[in-house]
């Protein structure tokens, strides 16, 4: 999934993408992945995530998250 995170990147520093974004952005902006692949990547790569997946993301609100290394 390295490459769906630097689509993600791509289209933020292209500015495709607003600094806090939603799911349905990203799929504006990085088209072509599986629909579930949007949500699901997104909440499970934010920061404090149950599965100790690798943190790419801060969540503001429910749905709403942008890179943390920004």
């Amino acid at each position: 999934m390295q490459r769906f995170i630097n689509d993600i990147r791509q289209a933020r520093s292209l500015g495709k993408l607003p600094e806090r974004f939603r799911a349905a952005d990203v799929r504006k902006a990085c088209p072509g992945w599986a629909k579930q692949t949007y949500s699901s990547f997104l909440s499970k790569h934010c920061v404090g995530n149950r599965g100790g997946d690798t943190e790419h993301f801060r969540q503001h609100a429910p749905g709403l998250y942008s890179l943390i290394d920004e």
